[in-house]
């Protein structure tokens, strides 16, 4: 795809390039913004990757809402960013692929203190999945406060100081593991293998084989009400 200026709008220190599904940062915008913009907003492309951000040194603020950035997401050392939004993108539940993650933002935007990453399934909410609910969010926060201790505020909400002392004291026991169920591990049986489980007894587990179980009954009714009652005649008492 051919980049050109004319997909940029430049207000101040304010860079934008919203909406043109580019799926890599053009080349230009470094080379021709990068040495005096603060704030770079690269929101409803299709980046997977940010190569290139390190033309913007004196970066504060990223935007890089609705794309298609995962898990592996690489940053360069950004020592002045203070705002990173990640909302929408592709940034997954796997436990240490989230865990890294939030470790790299660590070595890489030492000033972070607002991160958001509503939208995307590390983040268990109701935007991304029904059956989570507050406390899965909240378990979430203490996690992520862990391990950027620094953040003033996390998604829509401001931190608040009993939630650091939680996190200082807790956090690294919130990771968020995601269940799998019986319909996910099914999937990912291979074909033809056999159900680990069944509720048939042993002999029926076969669908070719159709022995009949058989086993004494320890309850007997004797009440007047049983149904057999009915088809009793008074002389075969």
């Amino acid at each position: 795809m051919a980049y050109n200026e004319s997909m940029v709008v430049v207000s101040g220190t304010q860079v934008s390039c919203i909406g043109h599904d580019c799926e890599d940062i053009p080349g230009f915008l470094g080379e021709r913004f990068g040495g005096f913009a603060r704030r770079l907003d690269l929101s409803f492309n299709r980046l997977r990757s940010l190569v290139g951000l390190n033309a913007f040194s004196e970066l504060e603020e990223l935007i890089v809402d609705n794309n298609l950035l995962g898990n592996d997401l690489q940053l360069p050392r950004l020592p002045h960013l203070h705002t990173l939004t990640l909302n929408k993108n592709q940034i997954s539940f796997q436990l240490t692929d989230i865990e890294a993650l939030l470790e790299h933002l660590t070595e890489v935007v030492p000033s972070l203190e607002y991160l958001s990453l509503l939208g995307n399934e590390a983040c268990p909410n109701q935007l991304v999945s029904l059956d989570k609910d507050e406390d899965d969010y909240q378990r979430y926060r203490y996690f992520v406060l862990h391990k950027l201790p620094n953040l003033k505020f996390l998604d829509s909400r401001r931190v608040t100081k009993r939630e650091q002392a939680e996190a200082m004291a807790r956090g690294s026991f919130m990771k968020v593991l995601k269940p799998k169920g019986d319909q996910e591990s099914s999937d990912h049986r291979p074909e033809g293998s056999p159900n680990p489980y069944t509720p048939l007894p042993r002999g029926s587990r076969d669908g070719k084989n159709h022995k009949g179980v058989f086993a004494k009954c320890r309850y007997v009714y004797y009440g007047k009400h049983s149904e057999g009652n009915r088809f009793i005649r008074n002389d075969q008492l």
